[in-house]
């Protein structure tokens, strides 16, 4: 009877874990973070909420967006409709890690299983709330907090002299590889600006 009791403690506590972790924290709350910011993206994305998906990136994120389904002719739910990240391909919510904060500038790491690599996701503080930032970066505003786990491993592999590991582009965020419209660029066509560095404001 005693074993029963505490194997039904046990699992009333595991549950109780799994349901408190899965709610993130409220946009502007104390305990608002890139990583609870993340979060919520994820949920909204699996829930198809283009409105909450919006909400949770930056205005210039939103005017990237904008900028993308008018370009492509898109319908501005199918532009929003991963998030600007391949880790929202994944049927639960992904690892994440190495939350990195500098001021209104965050990141953190989350596992891509699509990829199988860490992907690394910027995210700025805008009206008192996380939200996620692609738009900065094309943008030029925003600032990295430094770089992410898996590239000082890549980083120290390389200066150990290790098999030499491919780093990401100077400047650059990893996610941006993972942007599925990339930023218009003025009379340009769309083949020949897939691979073009993003355009940062002076």
């Amino acid at each position: 009877m005693l074993r029963i009791l505490l194997c039904i403690i046990v699992l009333l506590s595991i549950a109780m874990t799994f349901s408190c972790s899965s709610a993130p924290a409220a946009p502007g709350s104390a305990s608002d973070s890139p990583t609870e910011a993340y979060k919520r993206l994820f949920l909204a994305v699996k829930a198809k909420n283009t409105d909450q998906i919006k909400a949770d990136m930056t205005k210039a994120t939103q005017q990237f967006a904008a900028a993308a389904a008018e370009k492509y002719k898109k319908p501005i739910e199918q532009v929003y409709e991963n998030g600007f990240t391949a880790t929202t391909f994944a049927e639960s919510m992904p690892p994440i890690r190495d939350e990195r904060v500098d001021g209104d500038m965050g990141a953190v790491e989350v596992w891509n299983s699509k990829d199988s690599r860490w992907e690394d996701l910027a995210f700025m503080k805008e009206d008192g709330a996380w939200k996620l930032a692609v738009g900065n970066i094309y943008q030029g505003s925003y600032k990295s907090p430094g770089p992410g786990r898996d590239q000082r491993e890549k980083m120290a592999a390389n200066a150990a002299g290790q098999h030499p590991v491919e780093m990401p582009p100077p400047n650059m965020n990893s996610n941006v590889n993972v942007v599925k419209v990339p930023m218009p660029a003025a009379n340009t066509p769309p083949s020949a600006n897939a691979n073009a560095k993003p355009k940062t404001s002076k």
